[in-house]
């Protein structure tokens, strides 16, 4: 592609962030490998060094349990900059290890590096990661469905990648704070404590891992005596599309097996999807699966629909008009929850920022669907939101100033694969 200037910042930020084969999402604020960013930072590198997308996804993958989990931190090397690190965990894997996994967008990439690569050492290492993927969507569709409802849960919000998002208020505020350590916080001394969760969140997210750690971090243990299991939309519809493309991947690789599997779990999420439509504010809502109730407010990742392949047209519809009103009530796309919510807050990490590597699932999926112009809103603000703040973590949805964490991977990624003005992608 043609490079500007923007460009060639974001180049340099993935290349800095690189540790060796793996990238961190910044500097200090989180100096290990996550998951979902590690397969975002991927499809950034493919745009100028194919080679060092696949290393990235392979190195990931260096992570994957026994059981196929594929955990959401790879701690490469302990860091005192970081808490908690894997001395907390004690998950006792090597390379150590968190206890739970993140969203599994690593067989969408794999999907896209393969179409992207057509050599043959690309063919192998695509067929490769095949089975890992597998294994994983396998472990997935077990561990965090254990009664086949047709929707994934996580067991701590951290799995959800969206940490202390309103979805998770109800929920979590049925654990107690019991911690069994006395604990100092390291998020806050790299960014405004105003931008992180608050202090009783970090409480109750550390009792759940005390209670993972019981449990030996065994998926029944912590869905039954667990304190925290929520069945969560985002998760569900990234995985919904992750399994397409397996699917897609392993008939473009020619590999049989899977096949069947992997179309089960897809027509089981298509019925089971319904367990988590709230008429009452027009989507997809996230659902306490200890009590039964739904968190009853609308986040971003409800948009994520149309990536998924979800198109019924009178659900659509009313997700469509959700998501204008999220667009009538905020100068920027998207925000992350309910702009017209008592719960909204345009600074506090998942409360309602902007992401832009969730613009981007938004985006495609509007765009697949048809949606040009939701699709056009969406795209034209992530990349106005990138030329005014610069690579941040997140951006605040009503002024556009950048917060969280700078010089950031997966926003780099984003820019070079899909915003960019000279970005191939659309």
């Amino acid at each position: 592609m043609a490079m500007n200037d923007l460009d060639e910042q974001a180049v340099a930020i993935l290349r800095t962030n690189d540790r060796g084969g793996f990238t961190v999402p910044t500097a200090r604020l989180y100096p290990f490998q996550w998951n979902w960013d590690s397969a975002f930072a991927a499809l950034g590198f493919s745009t100028f060094d194919l080679d060092r997308a696949w290393r990235e996804i392979e190195m990931l993958f260096e992570g994957q349990w026994p059981d196929g989990m594929v955990p959401h931190i790879i701690f490469r090397r302990d860091d005192p900059d970081y808490f908690p690190g894997p001395s907390v965990w004690g998950t006792e894997a090597e390379p150590p290890t968190s206890g739970h996994s993140q969203p599994p967008v690593a067989a969408s990439v794999v999907r896209m590096l393969h179409d992207k690569d057509g050599s043959e050492a690309g063919t192998g290492r695509a067929t490769a990661l095949y089975p890992k993927l597998l294994a994983w969507h396998r472990w997935f569709h077990t561990a965090r469905d254990p009664d086949g409802r047709g929707v994934i849960a996580v067991v701590h919000p951290w799995e959800s990648g969206r940490d202390n998002s309103p979805d998770w208020d109800a929920a979590l505020a049925n654990v107690e704070p019991t911690a069994a350590r006395s604990y100092v916080r390291r998020d806050t001394g790299h960014v405004d404590a105003s931008m992180r969760p608050t202090q009783s969140d970090y409480d109750r997210y550390m009792s759940i891992v005390d209670s993972g750690r019981a449990c030996r971090w065994q998926p029944a243990c912590m869905a039954d005596t667990g304190p925290f299991f929520a069945a969560d939309p985002g998760i569900t519809f990234v995985l919904m599309r992750a399994d397409r493309d397996l699917l897609a991947l392993a008939e473009s690789l020619d590999i049989a097996e899977g096949h069947e599997e992997i179309a089960d779990w897809i027509a089981r999420a298509e019925a089971g999807i319904d367990r988590l439509w709230n008429d009452a504010v027009g989507g997809y809502t996230a659902l306490d699966l200890k009590t039964g109730k739904s968190a009853g407010g609308l986040s971003s990742v409800a948009f994520l629909a149309w990536y998924a392949g979800l198109v019924e047209s009178a659900r659509a519809d009313k997700l469509a008009d959700g998501l204008r009103r999220f667009l009538d009530a905020a100068p920027f796309a998207v925000p992350s929850f309910d702009p017209t919510s008592a719960k909204f807050d345009r600074m506090r990490y998942w409360r309602g920022p902007v992401w832009a590597v969730i613009n981007s699932l938004i985006g495609r999926g509007l765009a697949e669907a048809g949606h040009t112009k939701l699709a056009d809103r969406v795209r034209r603000d992530t990349r106005k939101l990138i030329e005014r703040a610069g690579f941040f973590e997140y951006f605040d949805p009503q002024t556009g100033a950048g917060a969280g964490g700078g010089n950031f991977t997966w926003t780099a990624a984003t820019w070079l694969v899909w915003a960019s003005p000279s970005a191939s992608e659309v």
